[in-house]
């Protein structure tokens, strides 16, 4: 099982994929977002994450775990607070005695669509194409996170049956 997250603060985007060796297709198991208040004090949104990932991990016996780098050109402050949800994010991880793996949002969108430049649109298309869904996945985060479990297990051909 792979959790894949799309980290943020107010929303942490998650999804566990699995491949079973032998398949062609992966399958997702389940997603959801992590929601914290914006008005709650920083430490409480961080313990809201951590807790949250530990029973994602625990529940579906999750193996490693595939993030999404982060990537911000003008706002700093926000940069700052979502790296604080991000290390939280690993933190957890590596508590939980799996590795955790980063991939830039260049990669994921090389790896699925094969344009580093492509839209959010054509990723969640390639997701959906991927895990066999006819329907958009609720949540956009949850579709990244997705995107971001997809392309830890399409770039490492151990994992793929």
């Amino acid at each position: 099982m792979i959790l894949g997250i799309d980290p943020g603060l107010a929303n942490v985007g998650w999804a566990v994929v699995a491949r079973d060796r032998g398949e062609t297709e992966a399958k997702l198991v389940d997603w959801g977002c992590i929601e914290s208040k914006s008005g709650e004090r920083m430490e409480k949104r961080l313990c809201l994450i951590y807790e949250a990932l530990e029973k994602i991990i625990d529940k579906f016996g999750v193996k490693e775990m595939a993030v999404e780098s982060l990537f911000f050109a003008r706002n700093v402050k926000s940069a700052m607070k979502v790296s604080e949800a991000l290390g939280v994010i690993k933190l957890c991880g590596a508590k939980k005695g799996i590795e955790v793996f980063d991939y830039t949002p260049l990669q994921i969108k090389m790896t699925l669509v094969g344009y580093g430049q492509a839209e959010k649109e054509q990723v969640e298309l390639m997701v959906r194409h991927f895990l066999g869904l006819e329907e958009k996945i609720e949540v956009t985060h949850g579709s990244d996170a997705a995107a971001a479990a997809l392309t830890h297990l399409f770039t490492n051909r151990d994992l793929l049956g």
